[in-house]
Order: C-alpha cells, then sequence, then structure tokens
C-alpha cells in the first residue's frame, strides 16, 4: 500500500533529481517547464501531448513546453549524460548489461525528421515511421533507458534542404542503426555504468565491427546472428549447429513475452575468437513514459522529447528498486546473475552457463 509519507518522500526525490539537472537550464522559467513536462509525464494523464501536459501543470496554452522542446537553448546530451550518472547510482549493478535494440515510432506525413516507409519491428510490418535505437540498462531486478539515437535514411541524409527544414544538424551525415549502436556502446562504457556484458539481437550482431568494437573493449557480450551468419568451417551458422547432437540441446524459458511464454532451444558450442576468422569488417518497456508521445517533428524535439521521457522512467525504476529492496529477483531474470565460464568441449547442455 503507497502511504502518504512514502508519496512525500518520491516527491523530494524528484526533486533532488530536477536539482542535480537544473544548471543544465540557463534560466528560471526553463527549469520550470523541464519540472512541469517530467512531472507531467509521470502522472496519470489520458495522453500526453503538449495541450494535456499543459493542462496537467496549470498552464493556459502550449506553448511554454513546446518552446521547451523546439526553441530553448539547452542541450540533450547534457542530460542523457546527466541519467547515465543517476541511473549508475541508483540501479547500478555489476552484472549489469547494455542492450541495444531500436522501436518504430508511427508517424503520418513527411515532414517529421527521418520519417519515412521502412520497416517497424514495433509494429511487425513496412510503416511510416521515424526509427530511434536505444541503449537499456538491466540488472536482474531493474531496467532504464540511457541512450538514444534517431535513423536518419539517405533519402533524409541525401536531402540536405529537407533537414535544415526538420533543424536537422548540417554535420549528421547518414550512419547505419549498427553505427548509432556503436557509439552508444562507447558512451555507456565511459560512463558510471558499471557494464558486464552487452546483448543485442540479429541486426546487430551480424556486424562484425560491432562484434569487434566489443571483443576490444574487453567487454562481455551475448548477439543474436542470422542462420546465414559466415564461422569457422561452415558458410552458414545453421550447417553448424545441425552437426550439434541431440543431447546438446535443452528447452529453456526466457520468461512471458507479449504473446506468451519465450520457450527455446539452446546449445553451447565453443568457437575461437573473432580475429581468427573475422574478415567481414574493420577493426562498440521502451514506451513507458509515453516515449513515443510527441507531436514535435524537428529532430531536436525529438532528442528532448525522448530523453525527458528517459529521466521520467528511470526515476520510476529508481523509485521502485528503492520500494522493493528487500524483494527477491524474479525466478526469470536470476539468470542474468549466472557467472559465465568458457567450455572445455565443443558442445554441451547450456544449463551449466545460464542455470536451468
Amino acid at each position: 500500500m503507497i502511504t502518504e509519507s512514502a508519496v512525500k518522500q518520491w516527491d523530494l526525490e524528484l526533486n533532488d533529481l530536477f536539482v542535480a539537472i537544473g544548471h543544465r537550464f540557463g534560466r528560471v522559467e526553463l527549469r520550470r517547464r523541464m519540472r512541469d513536462y517530467v512531472r507531467g509525464l509521470l502522472a496519470p494523464v489520458s495522453r500526453k501531448n503538449s495541450w494535456q501536459l499543459a493542462e496537467q501543470a496549470g498552464h493556459s496554452t502550449p506553448d511554454g513546453l513546446q518552446h521547451l522542446l523546439a526553441g530553448a537553448k539547452w542541450e540533450s546530451d547534457d542530460i542523457r549524460d546527466d541519467l547515465q550518472e543517476y541511473v549508475a547510482d541508483k540501479l547500478g549493478e555489476d552484472s549489469g548489461v547494455l542492450i541495444i535494440d531500436d522501436t518504430g515510432f508511427i508517424k503520418k506525413g513527411t515532414a517529421s525528421a527521418g520519417v519515412q516507409r521502412q520497416y517497424s519491428g514495433t509494429a511487425g510490418r513496412t510503416e511510416n515511421c521515424q526509427i530511434g535505437v536505444f541503449a537499456a540498462y538491466a540488472t536482474p531486478r531493474w531496467r532504464a533507458l540511457v541512450d538514444r539515437e534517431l535513423y536518419l535514411p539517405k533519402s533524409w541524409t541525401g536531402d540536405r534542404e529537407r533537414c535544415r527544414t526538420a533543424k536537422v544538424p548540417d554535420d549528421r551525415e547518414f550512419a547505419t542503426k549498427g553505427e548509432l549502436a556503436r557509439r552508444m556502446v562507447l558512451r555507456a562504457l565511459a560512463s558510471p555504468l558499471p557494464i558486464r556484458w552487452v546483448t543485442a539481437d540479429a541486426a546487430y550482431g551480424q556486424e562484425s565491427r560491432f562484434r569487434r568494437l566489443l571483443e576490444q573493449s574487453g567487454v562481455g557480450y551475448v548477439l543474436a546472428v542470422p542462420k546465414s551468419q559466415f564461422t569457422v568451417g561452415c558458410p552458414r551458422i545453421e550447417a553448424l549447429f545441425a552437426q550439434a547432437p541431440d543431447k546438446a540441446w535443452e528447452k529453456i524459458s526466457c520468461g512471458q513475452g507479449a504473446k506468451g511464454p519465450r520457450v527455446y532451444h539452446w546449445a553451447t558450442v565453443r568457437l575461437p575468437a573473432a580475429a581468427e576468422f573475422d574478415y567481414q569488417g574493420e577493426v562498440p518497456q521502451k514506451n513507458e513514459c509515453c516515449l513515443d508521445q510527441y507531436e514535435v517533428r524537428c529532430y531536436v524535439g525529438w532528442y528532448r522529447h525522448v530523453t525527458l521521457a528517459m529521466l521520467a522512467h528511470a526515476f520510476l525504476a529508481a523509485t521502485a528498486h528503492q520500494a522493493q529492496d528487500a524483494c527477491d529477483a524474479p525466478s526469470h531474470m536470476t539468470a542474468a546473475n549466472q557467472t559465465f565460464t568458457i567450455l572445455q568441449r565443443p558442445w554441451a547442455r547450456p544449463a551449466g552457463l545460464w542455470g536451468s
């Protein structure tokens, strides 16, 4: 049960967070608008667009909050750095995992920065949308978003006038999602966040430069790769796993997903280091707090809204962590605490690595 004293304590801690980042906003009215915006994202507002957030804050019009996102002078990257320090302090653990993934934001029209018809994993189909690449920090019990990049397709970076209209910086050139992920990994490794592992799906795991960055950084990683991926002695990874004996496979649950239980068959095999065979390249709940409910079209506004939404989400995670600090970790998350060891034989059941 939530008590009045607990609510007061949370309010004090939220004010402490505002004080910690307040120096990033040069004028007092900007600091007040930032506070109103974040409080609105945390409030039980049905749809958190500028009008409803302004009404929640007691503003007569949304002009002030819209100016905060699109016209005011402050750097969202500074708030991102403060956010990473906050998450490291409140949620950081030696077993921390950095998770790279992208999400789609469905949009109408063609004016929003980076929008075009492209595949959205969130929608599960090709849609007119923006794509954001995100980094989340997770421990066996908690998780929070800690970095973000907006993907700009070549249809945008090749049209500088269109970019200027959406306030995309002139020096922003085309970068693949993998390149954006490498930048975020490097920033995270240089931050106070204690990171033991990095993980991502096959969209990033198939990039040899991304894998090479993680190896050179000395951080552990678990990356999905497509079945067509090249590996030692086999033209495709599926041919390697076809050689696995039946006793090497074990069915393990990854917990509940949006469509029910996520159960997979796993087997482990020891491979040589990537430097021995990887010649492909040269030598780095997402919509909580209304991450997707924004009306800004410009590049700067996207980064500002998303960063403040991430800050609100991190505060919720830290508050929940403090309130339930004595609780045991959920059983489906205990695998993140296990110590990974190198196999001394080619094939083995994964239970010794990840637990049953």
